[in-house]
């Protein structure tokens, strides 16, 4: 088996490289390659792990004809085009938690520079001044702190500022209230935040909802002189209203690790007094550059090697401990679905996939992409268990996921529906000996069938003669058949033959079967 082979094209820990070869993949390390260079070698590799130097473009993804991940070193994406990567099939994972402790720390170290004009007094002091009366600085004990997003980082800074003894409020749409007690912030709204915060920290993504979103009229309804952080992103501040707010003193104060344009070189908030500013230092650590450099290449290898996927921006997750368990159940998804779709023949309108038994207990999120792309890949090109959810969407295929609490006939069941304009079918498996898949039912009719790389569908009217009639034709032909399963709905009614064969069976051949008496649709399907 081939190994998988990764570009490491961003500088990363040593570790890193060292990792993925023990976990079984070929790497290069070729940190600083310009986009030319990039685009000219990206077609030989299955995996890039970057930082954000790496520009992961559409047209990099383009070229890029083997590439099955993206990881990054960090937790911003910004550098990636993540629609065209999952357009591809291509599965994109950053590294979230890495860095938080890290970023979280630079957010209190720049609330105690902000409250006590810690770099201006350091300015003035090593100048010969000894202006001890012009700083006059705040408590941090007692005051409000408001975070605009309480989620990892936002979290690690309110137990921080409550070792502090100071008070917390949160404001975050995806915040549960249990969640808000266990971590000891309130939970509030915006406007809440605004009023009451006597420092405001921010710690959310750049999204439509949250850029700009503290601008203008959004600091006229905060307190008077607030205290503003952000070591977030840029973008979520208008840069321009915040000058005028420092000047008036509206805002006491602003410390910024971010801005809307890196580098940073100029800014129009720069050289104001009452402004304290870093170089996007949030994960500058020595820790945390070596943390998400071992986690991007721990998960990025699990994928490659494994399935498993973690931290993923396009596709469900699957654990390290849950890959084993899912795997069989995976390869069952992928047969029903490839099933279903090479004997759909018209626009599909509808899709539900069902759980029943123990497969209701899973983590079913990726068993219904695989099944997705097992189901669309007769159909279309290019379609795995990333980008078929966004393929499906895009053709208006509405997918439902249905899992069932009752007890059937199987102790564990998976059912595919398809319905296309002309009809309603289903298929349902199960798993023989906890790995082996089966189909167990086509179109409601009793047939248990193991799925090899050729087999011939066949529906027919049961009548006698049917069964010799076919075997002769396969024999006559120099077809071996290797297992034939049959079922029917009852005596001379409708009927299913599922015959497996040891060579691809010629559409000449084909169109002989769909000659025999009896024969009502003959199908050469392949797994």
């Amino acid at each position: 088996m081939t190994k998988p082979r990764v570009l490491i094209s961003d500088e990363l820990s040593p570790r890193a490289a060292e990792i993925f070869r023990e976990r079984g993949c070929d790497v290069d390390e070729k940190p600083g390659l310009k986009k030319d260079e990039l685009l000219a070698i990206i077609d030989q590799y299955d995996g890039l792990a970057i930082r954000s130097n790496t520009k992961v473009t559409a047209e990099v993804i383009a070229a890029a004809t083997r590439l099955k991940v993206v990881g990054r070193a960090g937790i911003g994406v910004d550098n990636v085009d993540i629609p065209a990567a999952t357009a591809r099939g291509i599965c994109v994972m950053n590294t979230p938690f890495g860095n938080s402790i890290t970023t979280a720390e630079h957010a209190i170290a720049m609330m105690f520079a902000l409250a006590r004009e810690i770099p201006a007094a350091d300015r003035s002091t090593q100048a010969g001044k000894w202006e001890k009366s012009r700083f006059m600085g705040v408590e941090l004990y007692a005051k409000t702190l408001g975070l605009i997003g309480c989620g990892n980082i936002g979290s690690i800074v309110a137990d921080r500022a409550l070792g502090l003894k100071m008070r917390v409020v949160a404001y975050d749409p995806y915040l549960s209230a249990e969640r808000a007690v266990e971590i000891g912030v309130e939970k509030v709204t915006l406007d809440e935040l605004y009023e009451r915060a006597d420092f405001i920290t921010m710690h959310t993504p750049l999204t439509d909802a949250t850029r700009n979103l503290i601008n203008a009229e959004t600091i006229s309804r905060m307190k008077h002189g607030v205290r503003i952080i952000n070591c977030a992103r840029g973008g979520l501040i208008v840069e321009e209203d915040l000058k005028v707010a420092l000047d008036s003193g509206r805002v006491g104060g602003a410390a910024l690790d971010v801005f809307a344009e890196e580098p940073a070189k100029t800014n129009a908030l720069f050289g104001h007094e009452r402004l304290i500013a870093t170089p996007h230092l949030g994960a500058s650590t020595s820790e945390a550059q070596e943390n998400v450099a071992l986690q991007v290449a721990e998960q990025m290898a699990d994928y490659l090697v494994d399935g498993a996927v973690t931290n993923a921006l396009n596709m469900p997750s699957v654990t390290a401990e849950e890959a084993p368990r899912l795997r069989p159940y995976m390869k069952l998804a992928e047969q029903l679905g490839a099933f279903a779709g090479q004997l759909t023949e018209n626009d599909i309108k509808a899709i539900r996939i069902e759980y029943e038994g123990h497969a209701a207990s899973l983590n079913t999120r990726p068993l219904t992409a695989v099944a997705l792309a097992g189901l669309l890949g007769p159909l279309m090109s290019s379609v795995n268990m990333v980008n078929a959810p966004v393929v499906a969407k895009e053709r208006d295929i509405e997918v439902s996921e249905v899992k069932h609490d009752r007890e059937g006939d199987y102790q564990t069941l998976m059912r595919v529906t398809v319905t296309t304009e002309r009809h309603t079918r289903d298929v349902a498996g199960t798993l023989f000996a906890g790995s082996k898949p089966r189909i167990v039912e086509i179109k409601g009719i009793n047939v248990e069938a193991e799925l090899g790389p050729h087999m011939l569908y066949v529906t027919n009217q049961d009548k006698p003669g049917f069964i010799g009639g076919l075997g002769s034709l396969l024999g006559a032909n120099g077809i071996n058949i290797a297992t034939f399963h049959l079922g029917r709905h009852a005596a001379g009614e409708d009927a299913i033959a599922m015959i497996e064969v040891d060579q691809p069976i010629a559409d000449d051949v084909l169109a002989k079967v769909r000659a025999l008496p009896h024969v009502v649709q003959a199908k050469a399907l392949k797994f």
